[in-house]
């Protein structure tokens, strides 16, 4: 078959079905997107430049420009690859950045399986969870206006996916019929525990845990109020106060992924600045963003690992950790919880209160059956709901419907 995947980053989240279809030699895979260093052998990439920064529109569709910027440039592609005698059998992409929206007009027909990740409201989910940042209803009609890409790809009547129940909920019932929910998974041969590592230093460059030493981690792509970095770093004081023991890694960049940029500084350097002189920050590091098998190696060590989120998407990092038997400490918010079941799978904190998140922290520091039984728990979850060959077969299946294949 030939199959054309669109995604801003490549490969977004298509990485393991690609390398699953470049098992079969007959399959003839094109992918467009923007630049990057990212590759796949066998993978054939199509980029367009990134859209310049829009000037003289209206805030409140400065990302609505960008996209129609992207659908434009990625159907210019399409028709050079329609030139050159490329038709797909499928079209799969994102539709978040908007590159999908015109190519039902370069190949009509062709079926086409799109990814809707989230779709925006002002009230019941991230917006307004959190009264430190609150929002002014004169800032409403931006957080609307986030969803006209998401509107204008349901208008082309194609077939969409999800990944969890909980986002599917998000979406209208009159959209929902369009939108299938297809998990995503983890690599259970890659994230897998690894307890001999408790058993031997661990260090990332000069920072280090020694054996019998409690490791506590916290992952997010970058440090920011959505993923709970405030409410991690105000349970730093009283963390490290009750065990001298404990030693803390924060992973994340200083970018913003999700929510508002501060004008003057990061986020790290906020809350450093917050809490100076109120811990020990000798046994605290925040090394940025790791490479992944740094992650990895910090997820298989970690004695506690926080996931903490406002109601939003959940990250890949947690099922990855729970993938990797982790005793997780999660924000008690609904799409965590449809991953995390209290005291079986992990332990599940108030998402916006560092008290509580000491206190179960300290529990399972405190509490090795407690602990162990958690652990045994998140990697039988994952066993049983994360198993990446399984949601390949489910994503497999659903292609096959499409194309009648």
């Amino acid at each position: 078959m030939r199959y054309l995947f669109v995604h801003q980053n490549f490969p977004g989240q298509y990485l393991h079905f690609i390398r699953h279809l470049l098992t079969d030699k007959a399959n003839e895979i094109v992918f467009i997107s923007e630049p990057n260093n990212n590759a796949i052998a066998g993978v054939r990439r199509v980029v367009y430049p990134k859209p310049a920064s829009a000037r003289g529109v209206h805030p409140n569709i400065r990302d609505l420009d960008a996209a129609m910027r992207r659908a434009e440039a990625a159907a210019g592609l399409a028709r050079n690859l329609r030139g050159l005698g490329f038709k797909p059998d499928i079209i799969i992409g994102h539709h978040g950045w908007g590159e999908m929206l015109d190519l039902i007009d370069v190949w009509p027909g062709t079926p086409m399986l799109g990814y809707f990740e989230f779709f925006y409201r002002t009230d019941g989910q991230d917006v307004g969870f959190d009264s430190e940042f609150p929002l002014t209803g004169e800032q409403f009609p931006r957080i609307r206006a986030m969803n006209t890409v998401n509107l204008l790809a349901l208008s082309l009547e194609q077939h969409g996916q999800t990944p969890t129940q909980w986002q599917f909920t998000r979406y209208p019932a009159w959209a929902q019929a369009q939108i299938s929910v297809l998990a995503e998974g983890a690599r259970l041969d890659v994230c897998r525990p690894d307890p001999k590592l408790r058993l031997q230093p661990f260090s990332l460059g000069r920072f280090s845990v020694r054996p019998g030493e409690k490791l506590v981690s916290y992952v997010s792509r970058n440090l920011e109020p959505y993923r709970g970095f405030h409410v991690m770093m105000r349970a730093l004081p009283e963390l490290l106060k009750a065990r001298p023991d404990v030693r803390v890694v924060m992973v994340g960049g200083d970018d913003v992924s999700y929510g508002s940029r501060l004008a003057d500084t990061t986020w790290r350097a906020h809350f450093q600045r917050e809490l100076a002189g109120k811990y020990d920050a000798s046994r605290v590091l925040l090394p940025g963003q790791l490479p992944y098998e740094d992650y990895l190696r910090l997820l298989q060590r970690s004695d506690a690992h926080v996931y903490l989120t406002y109601p939003f998407v959940a990250s890949w990092s947690l099922r990855e950790a729970l993938a990797c038997g982790c005793a997780v400490v999660a924000a008690d918010v609904d799409p965590v919880k449809e991953f995390v079941t209290h005291n079986r799978s992990g332990l599940l904190t108030p998402a916006l209160d560092p008290k509580a998140l000491t206190r179960n922290v300290l529990q399972l520091l405190e509490d090795d059956k407690l602990n162990r039984r958690l652990r045994t728990g998140a990697r039988r979850y994952a066993e049983t709901h994360l198993d990446m060959d399984r949601h390949i077969a489910a994503f497999s299946a659903r292609v096959a419907q499409l194309t009648d294949g």
